[in-house]
Formats: C-alpha cells, structure tokens, sequence
C-alpha cells in the first residue's frame, strides 16, 4: 500500500492497483468506476505486486487529469471510433436479417449505436500517456469494446486486452 498526493491510498485489487478516485460521467450508465494504475500484469504474464512509484503516480495524475478536463472531446471521439468500428466489425451482421435471424437494428448515426456502448467496465492509466477505456458492449459482450488513448488521441479500438 502507497499514499500519493493525488490518489491517496494506492492499494492493490482485483485487477491491479487501483485508489480511492473514481471515473463518473453522465453519458455512462454505470457511475464511479475504478481507475486502475498500471499493468495488471507484467511481460511474462504475472501479477504485477509492486506499486507504482510516486514518479509514475504523479505522471498517471497528469495523465489522468488531461482526460477529465478535456472528457468532452475524449468521449466524442469514443463514440465516433465506436460507431466506425461497429460498420466494419458488425453492421454486415446486425443490419441484414438473414444473416442474424432478426430483424436489421437499423443503427446508422452515431447516436442510434451510442446506446450500445453506456457500460463502462473501467479506466486504467498507463505511462507514455496513456489511457484504456473499457467497455462492455452490449452487441458483443464476450469481447466489449477497448479504446487506447495516447496522449489524448485514440490510437487503437478492439476487443477487451486486444487494445
């Protein structure tokens, strides 16, 4: 256990080291989510058991903050990236009823398919500023949805640890 100037307690949980802050905004469902601090797991796929040190507390607090302050842009482009993704991945499937037996989900604005993506699982922030938002996507809740943001942009989207 750490204590930080920004997170305070630093402690480890279930899927690495989280603190007491908490991720909220109203666009999601599920409000005060875990942030969690780093890697869960190291190179050769173990627990990671060591905190993160106040040098990489503080840069994740930049990080961190950079992404609240500027949430509105973060979230648009979400929500863009999610709809472009789901074109790609999905629409052949959900839209052509033959294919998926049911009728087309006609889902073709970004506001029609931001319905599907308002289950947010949990942030984690990583050095080189950086950012994973994830989410459990109710189209495909087996793989949900990952965002990487790096230094504010969205650099890769897929499938939960696929980011």
């Amino acid at each position: 256990m750490a204590t930080h100037n920004y997170w305070g307690e630093v402690e480890q949980d279930w899927a690495g080291f989280s603190s007491d802050i908490s991720f909220s905004n109203p666009f999601f469902d599920k409000q005060n989510v875990e942030v969690f601090l780093g890697e869960e797991y190291d190179d050769d796929g173990e627990e990671i058991e060591e905190p993160p040190t106040d040098k990489i507390l503080d840069n994740f607090s930049e990080t961190y903050k950079d992404f609240t302050d500027n949430i509105a842009i973060r979230l648009t482009d979400l929500q863009q990236k999610a709809f472009e993704r789901y074109k790609k991945v999905y629409a052949h499937f959900y839209e052509n009823s033959e294919k998926s037996g049911e009728p087309s989900l006609n889902i073709d604005t970004v506001d029609k398919h931001n319905e599907y993506i308002k289950e947010i699982m949990y942030l984690r922030v990583l050095d080189d500023k950086t950012i994973k938002v994830t989410i459990r996507y109710k189209l495909n809740t087996e793989h949900g949805l990952e965002f990487k943001y790096v230094d504010g942009q969205i650099e890769n989207v897929g499938g939960i640890a696929d980011t």
